[in-house]
């Protein structure tokens, strides 16, 4: 019995030792419910690219772009012509005869083919394709030049500094009657080309005339009818006068 009562007890004392000799199961890896922080989402401005501002073009930007760099200077004719001839065929004897008719109509002329109204006639044509330049800018110019200077001066006759310049002058406007022909209107133009490198002009000249039917109005009688043939035939004056132009090949005298 007492060796029974030594074997338990060693047992009992033995008991602790070997239960701390057995390795504990290692506890599960657990995830606490804190999450680690996740990086944010980006913002919708963090979204956008940068891009250059593109620039603004403004209206008047756009059209000095657009603007030609060739100008054609336009001036009107300072002077009227009538000249009457009946079946003496001219002279001193015919002028005289028609010299009080012949004032009239020139006067007339003057009303219906003014500065203005040459400049108006001659801009409601498409004055750059028929006479074949570049495009260009037109500058009218109301003050008719001397025309005893036209054929004198050959420098620019505006300030105008453009590299590419052209000049355009009605010299003459004639209204002719004789006894065997009829009426018909003639108008003399001149065009200047200048060249750049040179400074020289290249200058053409030439007429341009057509019939008249209605003008000169009788009088005491309205004279608008009168004045748009006028005007019809100025302009028609001028396309043919372009025909001519393009026949030529200029000179510089």
């Amino acid at each position: 019995m007492k060796f029974m009562y030594l074997l338990s007890a060693a047992l009992i004392t033995a008991g602790p030792a070997i239960a701390q000799e057995v390795a504990p199961t290692p506890a599960p890896e657990t995830v606490t419910s804190e999450a680690a922080p996740s990086a944010p989402a980006p913002s919708e401005a963090s979204t956008v690219q940068e891009t250059s501002p593109s620039p603004v073009v403004t209206a008047a930007a756009a059209a000095v772009a657009d603007e030609p760099k060739c100008e054609l200077h336009i001036w009107p004719a300072e002077r009227f012509q009538a000249m009457t001839t009946g079946w003496l065929g001219g002279g001193l004897l015919d002028a005289a005869i028609h010299a009080d008719g012949d004032k009239a109509r020139r006067s007339q002329m003057a009303s219906a083919l003014d500065p203005g109204g040459q400049l108006d006639a001659l801009q409601k044509l498409d004055l750059i394709a028929l006479l074949k330049l570049p495009a260009s800018k037109i500058v009218t110019h109301e003050e008719a030049l001397d025309r005893k200077t036209v054929n004198k001066i050959l420098t620019r006759r505006s300030d105008s500094k453009a590299s590419c310049y052209s000049e355009l002058i009605v010299t003459d406007v004639l209204y002719t009657k004789a006894a065997m022909w009829g009426r018909s209107l003639r108008t003399s133009f001149i065009l200047r080309q200048f060249d750049a490198s040179t400074g020289t002009p290249r200058i053409k000249k030439t007429t341009g005339g057509n019939g008249l039917k209605i003008f000169p109005a009788k009088k005491g009688e309205d004279t608008t009818e009168a004045d748009a043939e006028l005007v019809s035939i100025f302009q028609k004056n001028f396309t043919e006068a372009t025909e001519n132009f393009a026949k030529q090949t200029g000179s510089t005298s």
